[in-house]
């Protein structure tokens, strides 16, 4: 299990956040996802700076001894100047869609539908990363899904992926 955590943004309760985030950074896993504008706007905005927005987030979270080693772009947006950054971070990028895993590159593949739908294919994919947003978890029908294609996905033989096989090095 992979965590990607936004980090908080103005106005939100600090303390809260860190009490959360060091919670799931102690289940393993810990990442870093971004909402470039808001709590509820992924996509960047005019006024945002993408790789500027990753290096402060990364700073924050290093301050508070979060160690991240995934990242995912709100709304899968990245650029170059993002890629570098990550680069320099160390961090394995989830951003890009549907490619195979490689060296810093742990590519989403799958929503909860699409997972849904793969699990129930005549043919597995070889390679499955699903994803989904904590208040996914609130939602019956989304929660029923997500558990019942996990549960099918252990059972057709899928084994996890090893995530340091992806790890690169800053």
């Amino acid at each position: 299990m992979l965590w990607l955590v936004r980090a908080p943004h103005a106005g939100e309760d600090e303390k809260l956040w860190l009490a959360r985030a060091r919670e799931i950074a102690a289940l393993g896993g810990f990442g870093h996802h971004t909402h470039w504008t808001s709590p509820t706007h992924a996509w960047p905005t005019g006024e945002v700076d993408p790789a500027a927005r990753v290096r402060r987030e990364a700073s924050f979270l290093r301050k508070h001894d979060l160690r991240a080693t995934h990242f995912c772009g709100g709304a899968w947006y990245s650029d170059d100047e993002v890629e570098q950054v990550l680069t320099e971070l160390g961090y394995v990028d989830c951003t890009p869609r549907g490619r195979e895993p490689s060296e810093g590159k742990l590519p989403t593949t799958h929503t909860i539908g699409a997972l849904a739908r793969a699990v129930l294919s005549p043919r597995l994919p070889r390679y499955v990363h699903a994803y989904f947003h904590d208040y996914d978890l609130l939602d019956t029908r989304r929660r029923l899904a997500l558990l019942a294609s996990l549960k099918l996905l252990r059972a057709r033989g899928a084994r996890p992926y090893d995530l340091s096989a992806t790890a690169s090095s800053p």
